[in-house]
């Protein structure tokens, strides 16, 4: 018996970046896998290396016939007693047969696409809350967060991206959107005239915060890296992670930093004001406040004790409530609940 995850994303991004977490977790974890998954060389490749069968499938949107009937070959092929949906287009094609289903969200999708699945699983509280006053029943919807761990990678050479050794380092993690504000960092580091800002991620607007950046004087500073596979690497490299995004269900970015020992500014959308606790773990500044963004920064850099102190509060927050072997036991509950994997 086994489970079968689905995923219909080709993006780069948090989500897809979770989902191979998860399934290193469960792997580890002794849990009998299997995936169906919209062509990815990264996460084919993370997917081998942790022994799970992997079907590519097109995933596609209007006359894809081939997909659904696919994933049902698939999950009958692996005995898989559970499929778990990752986001609306894998919930969308993924059929109903002897297996149960639960879709995860990690947003506020369309609850159409979940229409006949046996559980939604929410990453926060807020969402699972609007799950049900959206209509979906209270006793099938449950909130089971992201973790986060340590990865391996030692920080690397500043010099790799022309960045002097001794200057203060910022990174912001995620893609390029306009979500994520990378622009309001971007300002915020006009107003902090040593310091060097990292961002790794990729995405349609590159062009524009580029732009931004000539504008504000700030291009000779700044290093657009691309997607990376090196996230742990560039956590432990970096001074303080800025992560000022307008809109975020949950905020991989926050527990991936406490995980690492670096100290967060995020902005207070929804994820990462329901999980920080301002000036315990980090601090947490109004979306779109750039003079506030760097200002709580400058004080991180600027006072090692403080620093110190939300490195630990950051750890214990991991151990206590975000921690793999947590949130592992948490989805073996509820796959118990629906007769096992």
């Amino acid at each position: 018996m086994s489970l079968l995850h689905t995923l219909g994303s080709a993006q780069n991004g948090g989500a897809e970046a979770y989902f191979v977490n998860l399934v290193g977790a469960l792997t580890r974890a002794g849990v009998a896998q299997a995936a169906a998954l919209r062509t990815h060389p990264g996460r084919e490749a993370a997917l081998r290396g942790f022994g799970v069968p992997t079907t590519i499938l097109p995933f596609g949107q209007t006359f894809d016939f081939r997909t659904k009937p696919a994933i049902a070959a698939a999950a009958r092929a692996a005995n898989a007693k559970i499929i778990l949906a990752w986001m609306n287009r894998a919930a969308s094609l993924t059929p109903a047969g002897p297996w149960k289903r639960i879709g995860r969200l990690g947003g506020y999708y369309k609850l159409k696409n979940y229409r006949g699945f046996d559980a939604l699983v929410g990453n926060t509280q807020d969402i699972v809350d609007w799950m049900v006053r959206e209509g979906w029943p209270k006793d099938r919807a449950h909130f089971i967060p992201n973790f986060a761990s340590a990865g391996a990678g030692e920080a690397i050479p500043r010099t790799s991206f022309d960045t002097p050794e001794g200057v203060p380092l910022l990174l912001g993690m995620g893609r390029l959107h306009s979500s994520k504000a990378h622009d309001v960092s971007l300002r915020a580091l006009a107003m902090i005239p040593d310091a060097y800002l990292w961002i790794a991620g990729d995405g349609p607007e590159e062009a524009a915060l580029r732009t931004l950046a000539e504008e504000l004087g700030v291009a000779t500073r700044v290093r657009f890296l691309g997607w990376r596979d090196d996230a742990a690497a560039l956590y432990r490299t970096a001074d303080v992670c800025v992560f000022p995004s307008r809109f975020e269900p949950f905020g991989n970015v926050v527990v991936q930093a406490w995980a690492h020992g670096i100290p967060v500014v995020a902005a207070n959308s929804a994820g990462p004001s329901a999980i920080m606790t301002d000036g315990h773990d980090g601090y947490v500044v109004p979306i779109d406040d750039a003079k506030a963004l760097a200002a709580r920064t400058q004080e991180i850099l600027t006072d090692p004790l403080r620093r110190t102190a939300f490195i630990a509060a950051g750890l214990r927050r991991i151990e206590q409530r975000y921690s793999e072997a947590a949130i592992v036991a948490q989805w073996r509950t509820l796959f118990d609940s629906l007769g096992g994997v």
